[in-house]
């Protein structure tokens, strides 16, 4: 992997689909849980979002396979979060079994003001001001 956060995952038989290699769901779960364990590894815990009346949000992702994964694999998922203009951040993610590209998940999000229900005009205000590492989520 070329940079960013990065969590080791082993696979489990449990997620395997009925051709015997992972469901494409599980990805899904792979990635969020390594954005999570990136947040938080920056100082940006689920309780701290809460007090402020905020939560990430996903609003779209998309997943690009290029290898078959199976029980027992070892894979390692990065996070490298990008920000831009407005109410929207993107978090691109690899998955690598060693040197070898699994999938590429893209994944579109923002901060969500739970008083309002709308996206709050600058996401990574949010996270700056919360981070001890903002450096692990790209600001």
């Amino acid at each position: 992997m070329g940079h960013g956060f990065r969590v080791g995952i082993g696979v489990r038989a449990y997620e395997l689909d009925s051709l015997g290699h992972v469901n494409g769901a599980v990805y899904l779960q792979y990635a969020e849980h390594v954005r999570w364990e990136c947040l938080r590894a920056a100082g940006i815990g689920l309780e701290a979002l809460r007090e402020l009346g905020v939560a990430p949000v996903r609003i779209e992702e998309t997943i690009r396979y290029h290898r078959e994964l199976r029980a027992g694999d070892q894979v390692e998922l990065d996070c490298v979060f990008e920000w831009g203009e407005g109410k929207i951040f993107r978090v691109r993610q690899e998955v690598r079994r060693g040197e070898e590209l699994v999938a590429e998940v893209l994944n579109v999000g923002g901060v969500l003001d739970l008083g309002t229900r709308r996206l709050v005009a600058d996401p990574g205000a949010v996270f700056r001001g919360l981070a001890v590492r903002p450096e692990l989520v790209g600001l």
